[in-house]
Parts: structure tokens; C-alpha cells; sequence
């Protein structure tokens, strides 16, 4: 095809730490309930297969950028997680094979419309609105990385004030183990991020309010909520 009807999209990327290129984003896939204890905040309490849901490129925040706080809503919360960049994809992708498509790791935070997620689950109804809204990823620069995945704390605070703090390792579904599972639904590709699913501790936000999120090894992210 030569010609559009009008110019695309500029392609959306996230800063690599210690190279000049970005990493381009193809799309973002998250995992719901992914550690024990936030199962059981959320109403579970048991080791099923690991759900997957979307948000679009273009919800990507980078770093030093501040989301908008999202109309529509009351109650939006904040939910720290490991982010997995992938440079490599592919269909049924065995679990010890899946590190070899990691290009790295980063810090990321789902943003989450919770009143609009609570009244569509009570519907049967997609969560498309709850999280997959404009600015609803914020994300730090990517780490390149080899070897094991990151196992070490992860957290977060509002204001200075601790809301999630757990380790990696808490995970119920290793980074290996969702890599597999993803490519069973989709044909991975380069440039996509999973978000791998957050602790206990979630809650609201409001305008103005100072967040920053960290996971040992791979770095930090921080941004005010704008009005």
C-alpha cells in the first residue's frame, strides 16, 4: 500500500536504559490475580490458569510523563507490576524456552477504573473501559536483561505512604510460565509487554496524588496523577 487516507499514528516506545534506540510497543497483555494474596483481596483464593486482558498501545505512559486522572470514574486504583518486553515471539512457546524472548524487564503500574470493573463483572460484561483507557500504563525505562527473571521486592507508595510491597517471587504464575500460557492465545511478537499482575495493596487515587513504584534489579517509575 503507497498512500493513506490520512498520516498513521506515530508508533508508541518506551526509553531502553543505556541505549539511544526505544523499544517499539506492538501491543500490551496483562495478567489478572497473579499473586495469592491479592487473589484473595480480590475474591479468590486458588491456583487457576492465569487470565489475560489487554490495554492498547497508546495507553503506554513513559517515564516522566503524568497520566490524567480517566473521566467515568470515581474510584481509580493504582497496581504496581513487573513489566516483560519481549524481542523474540511465536505460537506454544515451551515454558523453558520463554526466556529466550525476553529482550527485558521494566516497572509498570495498571491503572484501573475499579467502579467500572466491579459493575461490569457483576454484568458478565468485557473490562475494556475499567482498563484499557487512555494513560492507564504508566511504565518505567526498560532494562535489557538475561537470565532468570527478577525475583526480588516489589512496591509502591502514594504520597510518600507504603500501599504494595511484596517480592516477585510471590507470584503464582512464574514470568516463564505466563510467556507460555500467552503464546497458547496469541502469536507472540517484538514489541510485546505483559504486564505480569500485582500484589495486595491496591487502592484509590485522586488528582495530585505522588506515585512511585519499584522492583529490586530493575529500576523505578514516578508520576502525579493530573486532573
Amino acid at each position: 500500500m503507497s498512500a493513506y487516507v490520512f498520516d498513521p499514528p506515530v508508533p508508541v516506545a518506551v526509553p531502553v536504559e543505556g541505549r539511544p534506540e526505544a523499544f517499539p510497543v506492538r501491543r500490551i497483555l496483562c495478567v489478572g490475580r497473579n499473586y495469592a494474596a491479592h487473589r484473595r483481596e480480590m475474591g479468590g483464593d486458588d491456583r487457576e490458569p492465569p487470565f489475560f486482558f489487554a490495554k492498547p498501545a497508546d495507553a503506554i505512559v513513559p517515564p516522566g510523563q503524568d497520566p490524567a486522572y480517566p473521566p467515568k470514574t470515581a474510584n481509580l486504583h493504582h497496581e504496581i507490576e513487573l513489566v516483560v518486553a519481549l524481542k523474540a515471539g511465536g505460537r506454544d512457546v515451551p515454558a523453558d524456552r520463554a526466556l529466550d524472548l525476553v529482550f527485558g524487564y521494566a516497572v509498570g503500574v495498571d491503572l484501573t477504573r475499579r467502579d467500572l470493573q466491579n459493575a461490569a463483572r457483576e454484568k458478565g460484561q468485557p473490562w475494556d473501559a475499567a482498563k484499557g483507557f487512555d494513560d492507564s500504563a504508566p511504565i518505567s525505562a526498560i532494562k535489557p536483561w538475561t537470565g532468570p527473571a527478577p525475583q526480588g521486592r516489589i512496591s509502591l507508595t502514594v504520597n510518600g505512604q507504603g500501599r504494595q510491597d511484596a517480592t516477585v517471587a510471590d507470584m503464582i504464575w512464574a514470568v516463564p510460565e505466563i510467556i507460555a500460557e500467552a503464546s497458547k492465545l496469541w502469536t507472540l511478537a517484538p514489541g510485546d509487554l505483559i504486564y505480569t499482575g500485582t500484589p495486595e495493596g491496591v487502592g484509590p487515587l485522586v488528582p495530585g496524588d505522588k506515585v512511585a513504584g519499584e522492583v529490586e534489579g530493575v529500576g523505578g517509575l514516578s508520576f502525579t496523577v493530573a486532573a
